[in-house]
């Protein structure tokens, strides 16, 4: 890796990498963004021979927004669009990436997943996705109430549970320097503390693009650009195709909440029943790796992606929801712990029978060369990554 000032010595040591669209450009390809999207993607293009790839990063190291700030939960794909990418792209993505933490030693755990009922409206959501489950081969099954007991006997759930057994968690930190570490030995270079100031097509015939970075006397020139900026992608997007194109941005804060009791101690995942329109799963326990419990997110609409601050104005409705499942929890042992926030391309539905389906946008976009964005990369993004790095894969080389 390397910091900004490096960044053009660099560049005259790799610029034999070029192939033919560009004539001596810096890099073959590009990628914007180093969350655990972009890193996957950097990994899969930095693996096509005769190529190299730069990954920017205006932060000092990756995965340090969304990436970071989620609830690292491996999804099992139950809460999508039949036909979408985010239901292809997790189903995929859930079996690579168990296998890819399994090979890499990268922490992990499926520890299933149940969502929790209290009455019959929540029963019928319920069975919606487990009629889902069946359509796309995904195991789902109902757990009768006396077994509920004897597994779990803190959990509340008056009405059913619906037992995910194919959902899991992951240190996505650990993850990460994995996806880094394969990605510079691959010879892709990373450069961190490099936010980007301007991009501009090349407009002499051959393509190909030039990426500007703050403070930085020359642009980088590059054959193909891959925007998987996260919370800017849609920002960054709208710089380069100009207001008549531009998309609005929304941004989706979600805060988190640790548990400092010793009691109680479920082993799985606990999700409230799905809620169509909300936009997002609710208020739902996850574990860490060490077994220690967390909650959320919640949902707050907010106009900016940076406001990382969490405060008390939401906790007594959040407390109100987890005791809804966890009866016996202490509400004076959870405190505020952590703020995320998902770029999102609406405030519509994420769940079976909602409202406004917003899907992932990747693709290619029309009338510029060598161009793919990804934006509305939110949930699950995070399960997702392995299979999105094949899907930009073969957007550029089918």
């Amino acid at each position: 890796m390397f910091a900004r000032p490096a960044l053009r010595q660099l560049v005259r040591l790799n610029r034999p990498f070029s192939t033919s669209a560009v004539r001596d450009a810096d890099f073959t390809h590009a990628v914007i963004g180093g969350g655990v999207v972009g890193l996957a993607v950097a990994r899969q293009l930095q693996g096509r021979e005769g190529t190299s790839t730069v990954l920017i990063e205006r932060h000092s190291h990756p995965g340090t927004e969304t990436s970071s700030r989620n609830s690292e939960v491996i999804h099992a794909g139950l809460y999508y669009s039949p036909t979408s990418l985010k239901t292809k792209l997790c189903l995929r993505g859930k079996h690579l990436l168990y296998d890819y933490c399994a090979r890499r030693s990268i922490p992990h755990m499926n520890c299933g997943k149940w969502i929790v009922a209290q009455d019959s409206q929540q029963m019928a959501e319920l069975e919606k996705v487990h009629t889902f489950s069946k359509t796309i081969d995904v195991p789902t099954h109902f757990v009768s109430l006396d077994e509920a007991k004897r597994r779990e006997p803190d959990v509340r759930a008056e009405a059913g549970i619906l037992e995910s057994p194919t959902t899991g968690i992951v240190d996505s930190h650990s993850l990460m320097q994995a996806l880094q570490g394969e990605f510079e030995d691959r010879g892709g270079v990373c450069a961190f503390n490099s936010p980007v100031s301007r991009i501009a097509p090349i407009r002499n015939g051959t393509g190909g693009w030039e990426v500007h970075i703050k403070d930085c006397e020359e642009p980088i020139t590059v054959e193909v650009l891959i925007n998987s900026a996260g919370l800017a992608s849609i920002p960054l997007y709208n710089s380069i195709v100009g207001p008549e194109k531009a998309i609005e941005p929304f941004y989706a804060k979600g805060s988190y909440f640790s548990y400092s009791g010793s009691h109680p101690k479920p082993k799985t995942l606990v999700y409230p029943a799905p809620t169509p329109g909300l936009g997002g799963l609710g208020t739902h326990l996850t574990l860490d790796m060490a077994g220690r419990m967390r909650f959320g997110p919640d949902v707050e609409w907010v106009s900016d992606p940076n406001d990382l601050s969490v405060n008390n104005s939401r906790l007594t409705e959040a407390l109100d929801a987890i005791q809804s499942y966890l009866p016996g929890i202490d509400r004076d042992a959870i405190s505020l712990d952590y703020a995320g926030i998902r770029p999102k391309l609406g405030k519509g539905g994420s769940v079976v029978g909602g409202t406004g389906f917003l899907d992932f946008w990747i693709k290619k976009e029309e009338g510029y060369e060598a161009w793919v964005n990804l934006l509305g990369i939110e949930s699950p993004g995070l399960t997702s990554c392995l299979a999105i790095a094949e899907e930009v894969e073969g957007i550029l080389y089918k």
